[in-house]
């Protein structure tokens, strides 16, 4: 699936993925390859990203912690998730 990570200075990571985890309001749940579409508000928390390859852009590098090869996280204070069309969009803050 696609994921796609934009907060409001800029698309942070767009990419390949098989699974993100993430801090939804009601506890923390993970979306896999199509995922019935879901649209969630997400509280302060961590988002960790598994997949086999990451790009990111260099000025955004320094935001994600590598866990290891194929597991990456990022600390956000809130936002909103979509999963559509086995595309995932996270707006984070």
């Amino acid at each position: 699936m696609i994921l796609e990570i934009v907060s409001p200075e800029a698309t942070l990571f767009k990419g390949e993925v098989t699974a993100v985890s993430l801090p939804g309001v009601n506890g923390e749940f993970q979306i896999l390859n199509h995922h019935a579409p879901i649209v969630s508000l997400l509280r302060e928390g961590i988002v960790k990203i598994q997949g086999k390859e990451f790009k990111f852009p260099k000025e955004f590098q320094n935001k994600f912690s590598k866990v290891n090869d194929s597991c990456y996280t990022l600390r956000i204070q809130s936002g909103t998730i979509e999963m559509n069309n086995n595309k995932v969009i996270v707006l984070a803050d």
